[in-house]
């Protein structure tokens, strides 16, 4: 029979383990959504722009269409630029004037523009991954692939490391752990291998993968 204690106990730890599974839902959901709510923007506003221009030459279908490869064109150009000096000095004054005050919404910004940077080169020196590890996941006796993104040391001397298991086949989602490095298997994946196969679930091995893992 439960005691009044274990009963508060076990409600409390029912009402932590919804309040981190909202807050993670948030974490995801939230980002996400920006990021369309945005492109969406983007798209009515040169949609409104060009409509009067372009309907009365080739009709209203096509002028979405025309609107939708002004988009493109756009975020291209402004990635042209952006590849100069000159062009991220000034992307990085506009980013910090607008986006930098803002209390919650500097921390969205800059969580999306870190995972679209740390995905889009996925080279360890330009991304922070350390090192691709395999880790029981999600239970005892299955492995997954995982990202080494820091490590840290226990006071009796043991090496702990947060790593970060993606999901598939979005890998700018996943899950953060830390972990003892006993319980990871390391391996001689580059990121850029271990990226290839998250993003096709598996159906595309890099060639001598399976030969580059350890499991020693």
């Amino acid at each position: 029979m439960m005691t009044e204690d274990t009963k508060k106990t076990s409600r409390t730890g029912v009402a932590k383990k919804l309040r981190s599974q909202f807050l993670t839902g948030i974490l995801i959901v939230v980002p996400i959504t920006l990021v369309i709510v945005i492109l969406v923007w983007l798209f009515s506003l040169i949609q409104r722009i060009m409509q009067p221009l372009i309907d009365p030459f080739v009709g209203h279908h096509v002028g979405i269409i025309a609107s939708l490869i002004a988009m493109i064109v756009l975020i291209y150009v402004v990635g042209l630029i952006g590849s100069s000096i000159g062009g991220a000095r000034l992307i990085n004054w506009g980013e910090s004037l607008v986006f930098g005050k803002i209390p919650v919404v500097r921390q969205i910004y800059g969580g999306i523009k870190k995972i679209i940077q740390a995905f889009s080169t996925p080279k360890a020196s330009e991304t922070g991954f350390m090192e691709v590890v395999l880790v029981e996941f999600p239970r005892k006796g299955m492995k997954t692939i995982a990202l080494v993104t820091n490590e840290s040391y226990q006071d009796s001397g043991e090496k702990l490391l947060n790593i970060f298991i993606p999901t598939t086949p979005m890998p700018t989602s996943g899950y953060l752990e830390i972990v003892r490095e006993s319980d990871v298997i390391h391996t001689d994946l580059s990121i850029e291998d271990a990226l290839e196969m998250v993003v096709s679930a598996g159906k595309v091995t890099p060639e001598g993968a399976t030969k580059k893992i350890v499991y020693d």
